[in-house]
């Protein structure tokens, strides 16, 4: 009783510089690989319809579900830009010959979706990767779906309206305001919210908690040490390609004819005509360096499959 009893002090260890490092970068990877993703979609979105086939099955799908939901003659399908991407829906009751021509671009295509979507699948740690290709596979697949319904609900939105206000020029502004408010943040909480579902179902918060004991059978990406003659002439194609790019817009001989455009070249049009021509040098230039720089990284990286586990 007479032995004084000291109160038990906790030993707290300071994190080494390095251990803070590597939190740092554990935590940080995936808004890193968000903003990497969204500047490589930025890049290879800048020629029109670099997305060209998919935009092509959305607006077709689109166009089909339409008649089909709201009758033969509620849309019609025509090419813009050179792509099948037009949707022109029908009504007595919508302004400018009864029509209102809308069309599927590149973002329409729900493709940026799909990539943030698949970003934050993938760089959930702890995960089986397995798991996590499929879980992405089916949540493209989902705001494919997602998409369509958001392009389906046109027609009715633009019907009650331009029923109401008897068909006058505008009436259909209430359709491209929803457009706008699903595009800009309606589309995001969708994105977040199936994520959250989707950590739930697998029981992330667990998984990740074991993840330490899991790391050997982790696939990564790594530079790739055995070349091959494939891996080389993919290289050689790649760098073909951006060069070619590089040039194809800095000897364009357009430029010329825009810079220095005189008052009977522009009355005959033809500076309109070079600016268009131009326009289409860049376009396909961004593609070409697009396609260049993925061979490129797809031939420099190879995926390092797990080691088998002795025990199982």
């Amino acid at each position: 009783m007479g032995d004084e009893v000291e109160p038990l002090e906790e030993e707290v260890e300071d994190l080494s510089w390095a251990e803070v490092a590597h939190l740092g970068k554990s935590y940080m990877r995936i808004p890193f690989a968000l903003l990497m993703v969204e500047a490589f979609y930025w890049f290879i979105t800048q020629p029109k319809n670099t997305l060209g086939p998919i935009q092509v099955s959305v607006a077709w799908v689109w166009h089909k579900l339409t008649n089909l939901i709201y009758g033969d003659g509620a849309s019609s399908l025509s090419s813009h830009d050179g792509w099948v991407t037009q949707v022109d829906l029908h009504h007595t009751a919508f302004p400018d010959y009864n029509t209102i021509s809308t069309y599927v671009s590149d973002e329409c295509a729900g493709v940026h979706e799909m990539i943030f979507l698949s970003t934050l699948i993938l760089m959930t740690t702890g995960v089986p990767q397995r798991l996590r290709i499929k879980s992405a596979l089916i949540g493209c697949g989902i705001i494919y779906v997602l998409n369509v319904i958001r392009l389906v609900l046109f027609y009715p939105i633009a019907l009650a309206d331009c029923t109401e206000l008897g068909g006058v020029n505008g009436c259909d502004v209430g359709m491209w305001q929803y457009h706008t408010a699903v595009y800009e943040w309606g589309f995001l909480v969708a994105l977040i919210l199936i994520w959250l579902v989707w950590f739930k179902w697998v029981n992330a918060g667990d998984l990740i908690k074991r993840e330490s004991a899991k790391e050997k059978d982790a696939w990564t990406f790594a530079f790739r040490n055995d070349w091959q003659n494939v891996h080389k002439a993919i290289i050689a194609i790649s760098l073909m390609l951006i060069l070619g790019a590089a040039a194809n817009v800095a000897f364009d001989p357009d430029v010329d004819l825009i810079e220095n455009c005189t008052f009977e070249q522009s009355a005959k049009g033809l500076c309109d005509d070079a600016v268009d021509a131009r326009m289409q040098t860049e376009d396909v230039s961004w593609s070409l360096a697009a396609i260049g720089m993925v061979g490129s990284v797809a031939a420099m990286l190879t995926i390092a499959q797990p080691e088998s586990s002795e025990e199982e």
